[in-house]
């Protein structure tokens, strides 16, 4: 099984690409960069921008802050809250799915690696651990795409989001526009997608029988007769 070693380059680099994929997935959940907001009133949102994540609210006031962050005023929103709206919830919950898919992706592939170089004497458990980590891989940025998608369409339409008074934040924008996670969420599914690829196309070498054959095989059951030898000792006979 030593021989399948030099037959995995493609491999390897999807178990980077796949990692670096979900590293960035795990970013894009974590940015509150999804759709920037651009208000007109700069009464308490000093800056006139404000950033609505998936996870939370945030923009930059003299007026309201938080302790922790200094001048940078944040709110949480969770999925039970009745004001957040269809495409943030659903980001919510197929973001982690996906970074989940994404783990297990990486940990199947991973493994198929590991048993090609101890040297294991079937294909099957390599062929399994390639198939399902890459179908793992390509669910991980179908789940990730849809929720990008969908708030890709909202900050389009200008779609707006009903918070509540703690939050001051208008319910409707002077305008959006997307923001860097979303970027950042299309590049992690692109990378995803590509690994899966990359450990779906794996096919074993055909081997081939050796027609080389042995020196001795060509000479049959010889008597000796052709050996100097031999006939030296016939002649002194």
């Amino acid at each position: 099984m030593a021989y399948l070693a030099h037959t995995i380059h493609p491999q390897f680099a999807g178990l980077f690409v796949g990692s670096v994929g979900w590293i960035l997935t795990m970013v894009t959940i974590g940015l509150i960069q999804w759709r920037v907001w651009v208000v007109d009133d700069a009464s308490v949102i000093s800056s006139g921008l404000a950033w609505v994540g998936i996870w939370r609210v945030c923009f930059y006031s003299h007026v309201v802050v938080t302790s922790e962050r200094g001048v940078m005023y944040c709110q949480k929103m969770g999925i039970s809250d009745s004001f957040v709206p269809m495409e943030i919830t659903v980001a919510q919950v197929l973001m982690l799915v996906a970074l989940g898919l994404g783990l297990l992706a990486n940990a199947s592939t991973l493994y198929g690696l590991r048993n090609v170089f101890f040297g294991w004497d079937k294909h099957e458990p390599i062929r399994l651990a390639f198939t399902v980590g890459g179908l793992l891989h390509l669910l991980s940025s179908l789940c990730s795409l849809v929720p990008l998608c969908l708030n890709l369409r909202a900050v389009l339409t200008n779609q707006n989001i009903s918070f509540p008074g703690n939050f001051y934040m208008p319910p409707t924008p002077t305008q959006q526009y997307v923001g860097e996670a979303i970027g950042v969420g299309i590049t992690a599914a692109v990378l995803t997608v590509t690994s899966g690829f990359l450990f779906l196309c794996y096919r074993f070498p055909i081997r081939t029988p050796s027609k080389v054959q042995p020196a001795w095989a060509e000479a049959g059951c010889s008597d000796g007769t052709g050996n100097p030898a031999y006939q030296s000792q016939e002649n002194i006979e």
